[in-house]
């Protein structure tokens, strides 16, 4: 369901499929390509209130995330996390399978749980070797069941919630896990990127969350350095522009109420913030995202 208001971006609601499906459905590709080609909207950007994973098995999807553009081929899996702007490439020419369920399948105590709120996770993952053979095996449990009959609607929704968190576990716990911070800075980082996630809007230098967490600058920046390739004031940024993009491509707001959202003083200090990292000013990217391109300095 696709829900239409005052927003740039429609924000396209979960529908349940048949019942006893435990709100978790698997669709090939090309059934993803029907539903869309119905939809007058589905070329444009959308922002599902579900996760979605897409794997493929031949050809190539390409697939704007968060203002990013990744191409999807050779067994490589996308994951669209809920409230993420996402854009679809062409679909026709290419197979594989998706995935799609609300965040509330699995319960949040169990150690899926923890994954599935993680807003930083990977967009794209490519395992290889017996990752990938396991991560296929899951799948293919997945979707066989899924496309089963003769089963009692409760005991077939609990076998596909426990298969999707079998999925879900092996997604994440590769052998050669991206983005997954190793080694003495773990905690360091992860405790950051946590209260950077709760205070981007009011707090922009490194020196608050050191203090709030009871670390040195230099021990924040190594540890972000370490997990992500950036520093902690870089961190920080680019979490501050991400959330300024959606808000422009989402809403009509203006310049001035956008800035006020994230915190800054005044519209002239946001637009100043925004081109310096953007490379483009608010304004010129919200026309470059809604022609439908992805917006480039």
């Amino acid at each position: 369901m696709v829900k239409n208001g005052q927003d740039g971006i429609p924000e396209v609601v979960y529908s349940p499929p048949l019942p006893g499906a435990a709100r978790v459905e698997v669709v090939p590709v090309a059934e993803l390509h029907r539903r869309m080609s119905r939809h007058e909207h589905s070329p444009w950007a959308q922002r599902p209130d579900f996760h979605l994973l897409l794997t493929v098995d031949e050809g190539v999807v390409w697939h704007m995330v968060d203002f990013h553009e990744y191409a999807v081929a050779d067994g490589a899996w996308l994951w669209v996390r809920p409230g993420q702007v996402q854009r679809f490439g062409d679909l026709e020419g290419a197979s594989g399978r998706v995935v799609m369920f609300p965040p509330d399948t699995l319960p949040p105590t169990s150690s899926t749980g923890t994954v599935l709120d993680d807003p930083f996770g990977p967009v794209l993952l490519t395992p290889s070797g017996a990752d990938a053979r396991a991560i296929r095996e899951a799948l293919d449990h997945l979707s066989a069941e899924f496309g089963s009959a003769g089963i009692p609607a409760p005991a077939r929704s609990a076998i596909l919630r426990h298969l999707l968190a079998v999925l879900v576990l092996r997604l994440t716990n590769l052998s050669a896990p991206v983005g997954t911070p190793r080694g003495d800075h773990a905690e360091a980082f992860l405790r950051f990127r946590d209260a950077v996630e709760q205070g981007f809007a009011e707090h922009r230098d490194v020196a608050h969350y050191a203090w709030r967490l009871g670390y040195s600058q230099r021990t924040l920046t190594r540890a972000v350095v370490a997990a992500v390739g950036v520093g902690a004031k870089e961190f920080i940024d680019r979490r501050v522009v991400l959330e300024a993009k959606r808000l422009l491509a989402h809403t009509d707001d203006p310049a001035a109420s956008v800035a006020a959202r994230l915190g800054f003083p005044d519209a002239s200090n946001f637009v100043k913030y925004f081109a310096l990292r953007a490379g483009l000013t608010p304004t010129r990217f919200r026309q470059q995202f809604r022609s439908g391109t992805t917006p480039r300095p």
